[in-house]
C-alpha cells in the first residue's frame, strides 16, 4: 500500500497537534511542510505521523508529534535564535528548529543515530544551519550560550546546572522531568532574578542516558 504522506502530514497537523492546542502558526506551518518521515527508520516508516512514540535503536524513540509541537511552541523560536538541542535522535525537531531558528546545535551521544541523523537532513535539505555533535551532553564543555535549549529525554527531576549556564539571559529551556508513568514538560525561564520555571503539561518520555532515578532497593 502506497501512503500519500502529505495527506497524512495534514491530518497529523489537524487531528493531533492542533487540537492539544498547539496553535503557533509559525510551529504549525514548520509541522505541515517538514518530511517527518525522511527521518524514521524505515521499518517504521508506515507511522512516520501516527500518535505514537517510534523507536531509533540504542533504547532512543521518537517523541509524539503533539510533544514535538507543544515543546517546538513553548519554545518560541525566533529567526535569529541559537538552540542547543541535546539528545538529536532521528534529527526531524533538528530539522524543525533549524526551519525556525538561525542556528542549532545537536548533541547525540550515539554516533550511528548522529550519523544517521546527519545524513536524512542533508537528503532533506534541512540541515543547512544544524550542527551535529557526538557528544554525553551531561559532560559536555562549551563556552557557548544559547537562546533556546530543547532536551529531548526525560530527567529525573533536577536540570544540571550546566544546562542552565548554557542560557543566555531571558533564554528557555524546554525539559521532561520526574518519574515514569507521569512526568511533567516544563519550560525553564532564565529570568534576571534567577530560572523560573512553567508548567506545560504531563507526558512520558525514556530517561536521557545518564539521567535516570537511582533505582530504590525496598525491603
Amino acid at each position: 500500500m502506497t501512503i500519500d504522506y502529505n495527506q497524512a502530514r495534514e491530518m497529523m497537523v489537524e487531528q493531533q497537534v492542533r487540537p492539544w492546542e498547539v496553535l503557533d502558526a509559525r510551529v504549525l506551518g514548520v509541522l505541515a511542510t517538514l518530511p517527518r518521515e525522511k527521518f524514521v527508520p524505515e521499518i517504521h516508516r508506515a507511522l512516520a505521523y501516527a500518535d505514537v512514540e517510534i523507536p531509533l535503536g540504542h533504547g532512543q524513540k521518537m517523541m509524539k508529534p503533539v510533544v514535538e509541537g507543544r515543546a517546538l511552541q513553548a519554545l518560541l523560536l525566533q529567526e535569529g535564535d541559537e538552540v542547543l538541542e541535546i539528545g538529536t535522535g532521528g534529527g526531524y525537531l533538528a530539522a524543525c528548529m533549524g526551519a525556525l531558528a538561525r542556528e542549532v546545535v545537536s548533541l547525540e551521544i550515539h554516533p550511528e543515530l548522529a550519523d544517521r541523523a546527519r545524513r536524512q537532513l542533508d537528503a532533506s535539505g534541512y540541515g543547512n544551519n544544524v550542527r551535529i555533535e557526538t557528544a554525553d551532553a551531561l559532560h559536555y564543555a562549551t563556552e557557548r550560550r544559547f537562546d533556546a535549549i530543547c532536551v529531548t529525554a526525560a530527567m529525573d527531576v533536577e536540570v544540571p546546572s550546566q544546562f542552565l549556564q548554557w542560557l543566555r539571559p531571558e533564554g528557555r529551556l524546554f525539559v521532561v522531568r520526574g518519574h515514569s508513568p507521569v512526568m511533567e514538560a516544563v519550560l525553564v525561564h532564565n529570568d534576571v532574578n534567577g530560572p523560573r520555571i512553567e508548567s506545560l503539561f504531563e507526558t512520558d518520555l525514556p530517561y536521557l542516558v545518564g539521567a535516570a532515578p537511582v533505582p530504590q532497593f525496598v525491603f
